[in-house]
């Protein structure tokens, strides 16, 4: 850091102030610690079942990505508008996924459902193939010696 001269001579030291910086380290590191935890608890005993866990997952990923955006993105210090501005498209883009995902499971479950071709299709197991010694070219290329 340089030193500042101001009108009156004086030699200024620029300051920087780091708490903030150690503040977000420690409330993120707290974060995953209880995602950790929790998914420790859940290998070792099998609670809470796997839906609860990754419904918590799913929440402190979630605080922890709001934080991130508002901490390093600047987002805490702007006003309203700006916020909703960048807020709310990610919020629909994440919305997106989970709509286009829900859709394609169900279209998935209803050609199950209803397509008996492709049900019994889906149970057939493709034959064993045989072993071969020497494999055989698939095509002879023009003008080769075979």
């Amino acid at each position: 850091m340089s030193n500042i001269e101001t009108s009156a001579g004086h030699h200024e030291q620029a300051h920087f102030d780091t708490k903030p910086i150690w503040r977000t380290f420690w409330i993120l590191l707290g974060i995953t610690v209880c995602e950790l935890i929790i998914a420790f608890i859940h290998l070792g005993t099998g609670f809470p079942p796997k839906l609860v866990v990754n419904g918590i997952y799913l929440i402190l990923t979630c605080a922890k990505a709001f934080y991130i955006i508002a901490e390093f993105m600047h987002l805490r210090h702007e006003i309203k508008n700006m916020i909703m501005t960048i807020a709310v498209p990610a919020l629909l883009f994440v919305w997106f996924i989970i709509a286009f995902l829900w859709d394609g499971d169900s279209y998935r479950n209803l050609r199950n459902r209803y397509d008996r071709h492709h049900a019994e299709q889906s149970q057939v197991k493709a034959p064993a193939e045989k072993e071969q010694e020497e494999h055989e070219p698939a095509a002879v290329k023009p003008g080769s010696k075979e």
